[in-house]
Parts: C-alpha cells; structure tokens; sequence
C-alpha cells in the first residue's frame, strides 16, 4: 500500500512539474493581451470555471471512445461528441464577451481566453485519464491500439507506403509507453490545439463595440 501511494505521489509530481512549464505561455500571454492586474484575474477565473464545462464535453467523447471497442457505434458518438469543441468553444468566448465585457472583446483577449480554457479544461482530463490509464484501463486501451496496428488491412496499407518499420516501432512503443507519458502527451496535445483554434474563433468573436439592445 505504502509502495502504491509512493509511487501515484511520484506519478502526480512529475505530472505537475511538466505542467509548470505552461508558466512561461501564461506570462507571455499577460504581457502580450496588456491585461490590467483585474482583467487577467477575470479571464482566469471565466476560463477555470468555463474549462469545466470543456472538460465535460470531452470525458464524455473519451467515455464514448474506450466503449467504443466493444461497440463501434458508439466510436462515431465519441467523434461526433469531439467535433463539437470548436463550437462550445465559440458559444463559450461569447458568452464570456456578452457577459463579462459588455459585449466588447479584441482578438488578443479572445484567444488569450481560448488558451486558458483549453489549459484548464487539458489539466482536469489530464488528471482523469492518468487515474483511468494507471488503475482502471490495466493496458486495455494500448491494447487495442495495438491490435489495430496488427490488423492486416492496416499492416498490408503502411506496408505499401513504405511504413512497415514505422509500424513495427508504433507497437513497440505502445507496448512500452508509461500512463504518465501517454497523459502528458495528450495534454500537450490538446494544448495546441487550444493555440490555433484560438485564432479563428478569436477573430470571429471580436468585437469593437457593443450591440445596443434598441
């Protein structure tokens, strides 16, 4: 039991102290929007609450995705569940202009809270999967990908594009892969894309001025 806990505090640690290095993108992302002291504190607090509602969205897709190798109906569920992010994002950058500013928002704040929103909502799925794939998944999920892999439509496909070695070590690593590493690597994931979705939905949401309800 003591080995257990050891072990998960190691795991939780490490995971942080990758985390940390998000630091630097948020400093840059204050100086770069020119927030007042107040107006980031209000951006990090819509993100952090409004990244819950992300997070939702997304364990349902991941929830959707696991059944899915049971029941491959539910797989489609899962990307449709997926696709939905860019525009809960949007609804939720609106409603974060309309009701925190007035209806005013430039394109630096826009992205700036997709960026948060995504940041907060990759740590709480982040946290979620790590206690999934470390003490619920028991290598069912690599499992899988692995099987995939070794299906022989997929193998005879990566063999006629010259990619059977890659094929080879694709499996190998998911055989060898960590739960913490595997986590972090979808975090990170979900990062960027939080960066580059950003930036449509941030100049589709700008706004200059405030419309009148007359």
């Amino acid at each position: 039991m003591f080995h257990f806990l050891t072990n998960f505090l190691k795991q939780a640690l490490l995971m942080c102290w990758k985390m940390s290095n998000f630091a630097a993108v948020k400093t840059y992302l204050f100086i770069f929007v020119t927030l007042t002291a107040p107006e980031y504190i209000q951006l990090r607090a819509f993100a952090r609450y409004d990244g819950l509602i992300l997070f939702v969205l997304w364990l349902i897709s991941f929830i959707f995705y696991i059944i899915g190798f049971k029941w491959p109906f539910l797989g489609i569920a899962a990307l449709v569940t997926a696709l939905m992010t860019p525009s809960w994002t949007f609804r939720l950058v609106r409603r974060y202009r309309d009701k925190a500013l007035s209806g005013i928002i430039s394109f630096r704040r826009a992205w700036a809270y997709v960026v948060f929103l995504f940041f907060h909502a990759s740590l709480l799925f982040a946290i979620v999967q790590f206690v999934y794939f470390s003490f619920i998944d028991k290598g069912f999920f690599l499992g899988q990908m692995a099987q995939m892999l070794n299906d022989p439509a997929t193998a005879q496909a990566m063999q006629q594009m010259g990619l059977g070695t890659t094929l080879s070590q694709a499996i190998s690593e998911f055989n060898q892969i960590r739960p913490i590493d595997l986590v972090l690597n979808i975090m990170t994931t979900n990062i960027l894309i939080g960066l580059i979705l950003g930036l449509p939905i941030g100049l589709i949401a700008r706004r200059k001025e405030a419309i009148s309800d007359k």
